[in-house]
């Protein structure tokens, strides 16, 4: 049971009285990470936003400026921000939600009055590439389900910002799970700048207080033989293609079991042959797209539903009829053994043999053993839909989805899910069946069963999922497995590395000595911190605190990491419990982007062996993708004119976030970038410089489209721009595909030759944001042009409209256009004017003059 102190609550100027429990581990937790970049780990249900909670109130309170909370999901957002609401005395309206609900408009004015916002990281990282808020003030930030912090996920460019742009950093990362071994953790605490690792586990005194036993068991079921058919017939057209991808040495085996890894390996292999222009790479990728296809037809029908693999064949069949349909698709449902498969499921009449156990274990549980509520996860929507459908005849069910809609499938809008949490705590219903979406640290109610449908492989999510039980009481999780299928691979291999992941961290938290077992005799010091007693003890007692750590602020003062430096420390706390001691600085490699197959059916990525484990396993998982573009934004482009006070600027188009070339320009040393829907270009530098961007693969595949869609944008960039380009990005154009050099040098003389476009390459990413940045330097520093965004005509304001009609004359800049229009008044006037009044004009010289006269007075000759 808690302690008597324990069962204190906190107070606190910034703390609703009475809203908050005293719990010792949260307080030493947060006496950590007030004064250090702190990793919080601490398991699912403990409190860790209450960690992070109080550390932003002590933050506000001692040194002022906003707090930034950012969590992956909506429905995690707005949890957050009704906790942070209630929690604190700070009036609601300055605790903002930021989603891609708000419009980008929107959200720059909520950001100039809030004192906490909470928001999804692409929406954050739309905006600091857009320069629509600024973190120099944010005292307090924190990631929250940090284990994201890897690859190109947002949380990683988001905390490069904050430690390079922030007055006074603080980071905290929150995560029951921060990576499935030691590698992954120090990557993580890498990438979001933390130098300080706390780990508090059931096996501490504390935590144990609070935690209950979880018993974890598995049911096993057979296949029925019409199942068992179906899987056979798809696993011999597998071995089939898997021949084929041998037969060019791309395979090393036929086994339809074969591992994700090893298919990995084959794509890596195939993307050499095509690189060096081999024409069966080309063939064997599309083969290789089809296996995949295969593949996931075989896991839906052993582990999922008859329901959800005639709903995938059902796509396939769509897909295949469609315009553009990709060979792999066509093969596939044109390939007469999967044709039986998709009419022996559509002839099946009975359930997956998991259905009914699903239905006898939440008998058992809901009804003799008493329980009140359950909750079933499955990686499908399909066969979430397919169990509601089959459990409402006997429990109440609700279903718990991704706010995406999809074929045959409506998604929940946030409100709705609100709703449905709010009702199932409430006891409305007894059983939530739901996808990955609740995984996740959502505030999921206490329920008395976890019901897996399917194992998943992945320690990370595997943790969190049992995370939802066994918080107040026992609970039981049970692990659905089909016989001889991936069910028992995916079981193991989740086992294996759940155990991994525990020794890993044991060896973490042995290596920093950051936590101890029993909290000390000085725990209890400083509880006086949130108790707004300002007297003569605390006055001693921050003195002595101060004198022990001036030796290490000063050591400090100039790493840009260090939170508070260059001053005395603000008291807070560091009054709750003795200080603990911190580990060393870890140092690993970033993870990688992984490539994309257009032609590929995605599968899960934790259904995989060999996949990375921040994955998404289920589309249903809301990562809030507002890198696709904000809320209100205009599909055809917008018009706008704009300049900095200092340094150069360039216009994105946001549909540009996809690589990191804007987010690499938006780090550089007075360089501004501007987030907007170009009508017209990828890239603004000037007045009269838009860039159109080509991978060498969509330059070359272009040539071979029968819309020829290159060649509209780029005649669009030539009559929109004076000085056009076209940035073609990465490799050689003449080994991207099996096409006729000639073809290709014919395309780039039709570019410099008809359209009048220069054409100019680039290695990768980072050069082009180099040639970016050197051309906008050119035009704005050296030339002194301004930025236009040119395109779109009905967006205009009238003088936006006639400032463009006279700067679409060469050499003829906007600051010139409007000195000729503020000296003559009207367009017309300055098309009739005669030299010498051009020349009076302040900024027309000759040169200038003459060129108006030439434009407006020769006769058109046409082509």
């Amino acid at each position: 049971m808690a302690t008597e102190a324990d069962a204190a609550s906190i107070d606190h100027p910034l703390l609703v009285d009475g809203f908050l429990q005293r719990r010792r581990y949260q307080l030493r937790l947060a006496t950590a990470a007030r004064d250090a970049n702190t990793l919080v780990c601490l398991p699912t249900g403990l409190g860790k936003t209450t960690v992070s909670l109080l550390v932003t109130a002590e933050r506000l309170q001692e040194a002022g400026g906003k707090a930034l909370f950012l969590a992956p999901t909506k429905p995690l957002v707005q949890q957050h921000a009704d906790f942070y609401r209630e929690a604190l005395t700070i009036p609601d309206d300055e605790i903002v939600v930021f989603t891609g609900d708000v419009r980008p408009d929107e959200r720059a004015e909520l950001w100039e009055s809030a004192r906490i916002a909470i928001a999804t990281p692409q929406v954050v990282e739309n905006d600091l590439v857009g320069n629509r808020i600024s973190v120099a003030d944010v005292t307090h930030l924190t990631f929250d389900e940090c284990h994201r912090a890897t690859g190109e996920y947002a949380y990683v460019y988001i905390a490069e910002r904050y430690h390079a742009d922030a007055a006074n950093p603080l980071v905290t990362g929150m995560s029951a799970s921060p990576g499935g071994d030691l590698e992954e953790i120090e990557t993580v605490c890498d990438n979001l700048g933390i130098d300080n690792v706390e780990v508090m586990t059931e096996e501490d005194a504390d935590v144990a207080e609070y935690t209950h036993d979880t018993d974890v068991r598995w049911e096993r079921v057979e296949l029925p033989e019409e199942l068992v058919a179906i899987r056979d017939a798809i696993n011999e057209v597998i071995e089939e293609r898997l021949e084929q991808l041998k037969s060019i040495g791309v395979a090393d085996s036929t086994s339809p079991d074969v591992s994700q890894r090893d298919l990995n390996a084959m794509r890596g292999k195939l993307k050499r042959m095509m690189d060096a222009g081999r024409s069966e790479g080309y063939t064997g990728m599309s083969t290789h797209a089809e296996v995949m296809k295969l593949r996931r037809a075989v896991e839906l029908v052993e582990t999922q539903s008859v329901e959800s693999v005639r709903r995938y064949f059902e796509r396939q069949r769509n897909a295949a009829r469609s315009s553009g349909a990709s060979k792999a698709s066509q093969r596939l449902v044109a390939e007469p053994r999967v044709r039986e498969a998709m009419r022996l499921a559509e002839s099946f009449d009975d359930l997956h043999p998991k259905f009914s156990k699903t239905r006898l274990l939440l008998a058992e549980t809901l009804g003799v053993n008493g329980g009140d509520r359950a909750i079933v996860f499955t990686e499908s929507r399909d066969t979430a839909e397919a169990l509601v459908e089959f459990l409402s005849a006997s429990f109440d069910v609700e279903r718990f989805v991704g706010q995406g809609d999809k074929e045959g499938s409506d998604g929940m809008s946030q409100a709705d899910q609100h709703d449905t949490l709010e009702d199932f705590r409430a006891g409305e219903f007894e059983v939530l069946v739901s996808t990955s979406v609740a995984e996740e640290g959502l505030d999921v109610p206490e329920v008395d069963l976890v019901l897996f449908y399917e194992p998943v492989p992945t320690a990370i999510r595997s943790i969190q999922r049992k995370g939802r039980t066994g918080r107040q009481a026992s609970g039981e999780v049970v692990v659905l497995l089909a016989e001889d299928t991936r069910d028992e691979a995916f079981f193991w291999i989740s086992r294996r590395r759940e155990k991994q992941m525990r020794e890993e961290l044991r060896e973490l938290k042995a290596a920093t000595g950051e936590i101890e077992s029993a909290i000390g005799g000085g725990a209890q010091s400083g509880l006086e911190a949130f108790d707004g007693d300002d007297g003569d003890a605390r006055e001693r007692e921050d003195d002595d605190r101060r004198q022990k750590t001036d030796e290490g602020h000063k050591q400090g003062a100039d790493d840009d990491r260090q939170p508070g430096a260059g001053g005395d420390r603000q008291p807070g706390l560091t009054d709750f419990a003795a200080e603990a001691e911190t580990g060393g600085d870890v140092d690993p490699d970033a993870g990688m982007k992984a490539d994309t197959d257009p032609d590929a059916e995605a599968e899960p990525a934790d259904r995989d062996p060999g996949s990375d484990p921040s994955g998404s396993a289920d589309a249903d998982l809301e990562d809030d993708a507002d890198a696709e573009g904000d809320a209100g934004a205009e599909d055809d482009g917008v018009v706008a004119t704009a300049g900095v006070d200092d340094g150069v600027e360039i216009v994105v188009d946001q549909r540009e976030l996809d690589a990191g070339i804007a987010k690499d320009l938006s780090t550089r040393e007075e360089l501004v970038t501007r987030l907007e829907t170009l009508a017209v270009g990828d890239y603004v530098l000037s007045d009269r410089v838009a860039i159109e961007r080509k991978s060498a693969a969509d330059f070359v595949d272009s040539l071979l489209d029968s819309d020829r869609s290159m060649f509209e944008q780029v005649g669009e960039l030539t009559r929109a721009y004076a000085r056009p380009i076209l940035v073609i990005e990465g490799g050689d154009l003449y080994t991207q595909r099996d096409v006729n050099p000639n073809a290709i040098r014919g395309a780039l003389a039709s570019l410099a030759v008809d359209f009048g476009i220069s054409v100019l390459q680039s290695d990768d990413e980072g050069e082009t944001a180099e040639l970016l940045e050197t051309i906008a330097r050119r035009e704005q520093e050296t030339r002194d042009r301004e930025v236009s965004v040119h395109g779109e005509k009905t967006t205009k304001t009238l003088d936006e409209q006639q400032e463009y009609v006279v700067s679409s004359i060469a050499d003829i800049g906007p600051v010139t256009a409007r000195s000729l229009l503020e000296h003559f008044e009207s367009v017309e006037a300055v098309m009739t004017a005669e030299r010498e009044d051009l020349l009076a004009v302040d900024g027309v010289g000759e040169v200038t003059a003459d060129r108006i006269r030439e434009v407006v007075a020769s006769e058109y000759v046409g082509g």
